[in-house]
């Protein structure tokens, strides 16, 4: 073994001790990465303020450090004005909700997504479609001709440049029976290429599921999720009715840890974030709420 010089050894000292004292100084949190390296908003967490006014309410989500948003409307605008808007307040946006499909022709949608600029056509809840089976209850059988009709809408926005993608809420967790929920019905009979998945992580944990099964059961599915957080309810809900679901509160200070679910959502191959916040805000502001939203979600790194 050689013999360490006294300069060396002086200049080890101070080596040691400066480290010790930035890592006192600064702690980890200061240095560690980020999980969340995009933060993003749906914006229908602020949907009442968007309408009030648009160029307005998409500069405060800028201010308040949200680097993209995805849409669910254009509060009163077209696409391509909503479009020069987001330019306006320097914000990102990748995907979009559409609230009418089912209905008709979809090549009016996929135009409005294409003007707006969004990779992403995102739908959910869709109540009526072609070859839905008669009956108000949705069974096996409902969700298979779904997941068909979300197959054609998936072609038909291929050909438009774009991709179509589901998004859940609690209802299609219900028990089929035989061990069958209608989410794991619609998803296995989906094609992966035509139909990808935005998971709501807050609505699956509300009916009972965990996220983190799905994103390692279905890799690769997923692109997007929306991470809220609800007050702890007495017991899971498959229902959207008023008085059964459970209320919304800011991120953190619910019941649902959100660490490990983006952790496996990052593994999974999900590229896109949105905070989302159900109304109604209990002694607190849609801005407030995302603002601590935000500040929630930058708090959480690896």
């Amino acid at each position: 073994m050689r013999p360490i010089s006294r300069r060396k050894a002086i200049k080890t000292g101070i080596a040691t001790a400066t480290a010790a004292i930035f890592t006192e100084v600064f702690p980890k949190s200061l240095w560690a990465k980020p999980l969340v390296t995009s933060s993003g908003i749906q914006l229908y967490t602020v949907d009442k303020e968007l309408k009030a006014d648009v160029e307005g309410t998409l500069k405060k989500v800028k201010a308040i450090g949200y680097e993209e948003v995805e849409a669910a409307g254009f509060a009163g605008l077209s696409a391509k004005q909503f479009r020069v808007a987001l330019d306006g307040a320097g914000l990102k946006c990748a995907s979009t909700h559409f609230f009418n499909f089912g209905g008709s022709d979809p090549g009016p949608l996929f135009e409005q997504a294409n003007a707006l600029g969004v990779h992403y056509t995102v739908s959910s809840m869709m109540g009526n479609f072609p070859n839905k089976p008669s009956g108000s209850e949705m069974g096996v059988e409902g969700y298979k001709a779904l997941a068909e009709y979300c197959n054609q809408l998936g072609e038909k926005a291929k050909q438009a440049g774009l991709q179509f993608a589901f998004h859940n809420h609690n209802t299609e967790f219900k028990d089929l029976g035989r061990g069958k929920v209608g989410y794991d019905v619609l998803v296995e009979a989906t094609d992966p290429n035509l139909v990808k998945l935005e998971l709501d992580c807050g609505w699956m944990v509300a009916a009972g599921h965990n996220p983190i099964d799905y994103f390692k059961r279905y890799p690769n599915r997923y692109r997007m999720v929306h991470i809220k957080d609800f007050v702890r309810p007495a017991q899971p809900s498959t229902s959207l009715k008023r008085d059964e679901v459970p209320q919304g509160t800011v991120l953190g200070t619910g019941y649902i840890k959100y660490k490990p679910i983006l952790l496996a959502a990052k593994a999974a191959g999900v590229e896109h974030c949105y905070v989302e916040q159900e109304p109604p805000f209990i002694g607190t502001t849609a801005f407030e709420a995302a603002t601590k939203d935000y500040e929630y979600i930058r708090s959480l790194s690896i």
